[in-house]
């Protein structure tokens, strides 16, 4: 295992933050995976499978097994950690600058294509170092000016130039379930087995810019470009997973997390071994642009009556909205079927407010589909 600290820009003296990475395997493999958790830093259930998973790596590489080499960042937002006010974790939202710890990461799909334009040809995997090269040196040239921007631009030199992307996440109350892209799905449904993934939903751009985006854009946006002239793979493909909810901290989900990417790694090729048997899928994949944000009309104390994992008809009752002065109940129901797959933490709702997230069959969003 090779040990490296990457350092952040320190906002103010004495405040220096590093990120750590963990590197197994053959330093010059053939093939490399990259794997993150909390990036967004209130989402602890991903740090703890990256612990689970260091310790794996670790025993693996030690009997020879790694057959890629595999990137470990198990704290990806140091600077979100720290953020705790009076006692409540802040971990989604920079305070400084208000902005989602996991959106508006650099796009370069542009400046690579300019780099690489002159250089193109009929070969697929010339084609693909290329990229990855100019990839690599079009960050390398970026520049940060602020501790969020200098984190941002570690995360992205660390994975550039990965096969696979996994960044691990969890939402507020939640089954498990998955963000990848139309293109990579076929890649992705191993996975999605493993680890049980319950809703599996496809974006090819999402709107957000977001991390899991910032390398599948980039091949995506140059087979636009350049696909009818010169063979363009899918150089990288990259998967949010959601490890359930925030309160699902422990060994024993962890431990299972663990070895389901375990079982995936083997089953990809990144770890030799025997490839154990692909479970059922438990949920087909859907359009993210057919999840439903169900929003309440008012405010007031707010009383499930749906359980994460539970299938929705159309209009089925989702919550109760309860004003305890006025004694008025508000019945909040989805609009459309599917896959009832988180839902809010909070118990006092707001008007406006999305409790809910349901994954029905349909697209019927378009723009931006993620949540703040």
């Amino acid at each position: 295992m090779r040990h490296q600290v990457h350092e952040l820009i320190a906002p103010v003296p004495g405040t220096a933050r590093q990120i750590h990475s963990f590197h197994f395997g053959p330093e010059h493999a053939g093939g490399k995976v990259y794997i993150q958790s909390s990036l967004h830093a209130d989402e602890l259930p991903g740090m703890l499978v990256a612990w689970h998973l260091k310790q794996r790596l670790a025993q693996l590489a030690a009997a020879g097994r790694l057959r890629s080499e595999i990137v470990l960042v198990p704290v990806a937002n140091p600077v979100g950690l720290e953020q705790v006010l009076m006692d409540v974790p802040l971990g989604r939202y920079e305070l400084e600058s208000g902005q989602n710890f996991n959106r508006l990461f650099v796009d370069l799909s542009a400046t690579v294509g300019d780099l690489v334009e002159d250089a193109l040809n009929e070969d697929a995997q010339h084609n693909v170092e290329l990229i990855r090269a100019a990839l690599y040196t079009a960050l390398a040239a970026q520049t940060a000016a602020t501790q969020l921007q200098s984190q941002r631009l570690v995360l992205q030199r660390l994975a550039c130039d990965a096969d696979m992307v996994l960044d691990l996440h969890c939402d507020f109350e939640a089954v498990a379930h998955l963000y990848t892209t139309p293109e990579a799905w076929p890649q992705v449904e191993p996975l999605a087995r493993y680890i049980g993934s319950e809703a599996n939903l496809l974006a090819t751009d999402s709107g957000g810019q977001s991390f899991d985006e910032c390398f599948t854009l980039v091949w995506w946006q140059l087979q636009q470009r350049f696909g009818e002239l010169f063979p363009i793979p899918l150089g990288s493909f990259s998967v949010t997973v959601e490890l359930r909810g925030q309160g699902d901290v422990n060994h024993g989900l962890a431990a299972l997390d663990c070895q389901a990417i375990i079982d995936y790694l083997i089953h990809f090729g990144a770890i030799a071994g025997d490839v154990a048997p692909l479970p059922d899928l438990a949920y087909p994949a859907t359009p993210l642009a057919g999840v439903e944000p169900v929003v309440t009309p008012v405010g007031g104390l707010l009383v499930f009556s749906a359980l994460p994992g539970e299938y929705l008809e159309a209009g089925q009752l989702l919550a109760e909205i309860i004003d305890p002065i006025t004694d008025r109940v508000t019945p909040v129901h989805c609009r459309n079927a599917g896959l009832l797959y988180a839902r809010s933490l909070r118990r006092m709702a707001t008007a406006g407010m999305v409790i809910g997230h349901v994954a029905g069959l349909e697209a019927y969003r378009s723009g931006y589909l993620l949540s703040p």
